[in-house]
């Protein structure tokens, strides 16, 4: 029994120290910003998709900054998208080239994805991210250091919006339910190029999350702006 304890405890520790949000054992990452701000990171993973000009379209109505999480693959796939979203003062961040499970890879499989997705941005928005959130939030041994030989800070999240499977306003009522000072919001916007469900709720959500929040006085920031000196 107390082996049978043993075990479910460390399959416990090991599912959290992979994909726990304050997770620090295969990588640092943030997760949240400073409380004392009143401020809100939105956050956008998978893209850029055809969704991409829409949600820059409802951000820039409401003259809010986010922070783009791009998959190389898809920067390749759709640069104008990319370059508009940098051309807005948005923010990029890398999420690997082809979006794969880092779990059981090696650190050079994971090192290849990474940069190949580095050059991609590079090349076609002209930032160089500071910013890596592992695809799925999964992290694995040796991800630490090729953050660090990448120059790149893990970003996980406060508030995952779930808006790969719930309806708008059901998005909606999460994020801005859960929203805090210093929130990190975790959405998507480049679904429909891997075959899920397209972005069509993430872009009508969006335009129910931001008002009322910012009737609260949030102001919605990029991630290097949240964590600035």
């Amino acid at each position: 029994m107390g082996i049978l304890i043993a075990a479910a405890g460390g399959a416990a520790f090991l599912a959290w120290a992979v994909r726990g949000k304050s997770s620090a054992v295969f990588a640092s990452s943030v997760w949240r910003g400073p409380a004392e701000r009143r401020e809100v990171a939105l956050t956008f993973d998978d893209g850029p998709s055809h969704a991409t000009p829409q949600i820059l379209e409802v951000l820039a109505a409401h003259g809010a900054k986010a922070t783009f999480f791009f998959c190389g693959t898809n920067v390749r796939r759709l640069p104008e998208a990319a370059r508009q979203a940098a051309a807005a003062g948005h923010e990029v961040g890398n999420h690997s080239d082809t979006h794969p499970l880092l779990c059981f890879r090696s650190a050079r499989f994971m090192e290849d994805e990474i940069r190949r997705a580095q050059e991609a941005i590079q090349e076609h928005t002209g930032q160089t991210p500071r910013w890596f959130r592992a695809p799925y939030g999964v992290r694995w041994f040796g991800l630490r250091g090729v953050q660090e030989r990448l120059g790149l800070t893990g970003v996980m999240w406060t508030v995952i919006g779930r808006d790969w499977k719930l309806p708008a306003e059901a998005i909606a009522r999460r994020v801005t339910r859960q929203a805090r000072p210093g929130a990190i919001v975790c959405l998507h916007d480049g679904r429909e190029l891997s075959g899920a469900p397209a972005a069509a709720n993430t872009v009508q959500a969006l335009g129910l999350i931001l008002p009322p929040l910012a009737a609260q006085g949030y102001r919605f920031v990029t991630l290097s702006q949240m964590f600035r000196s």
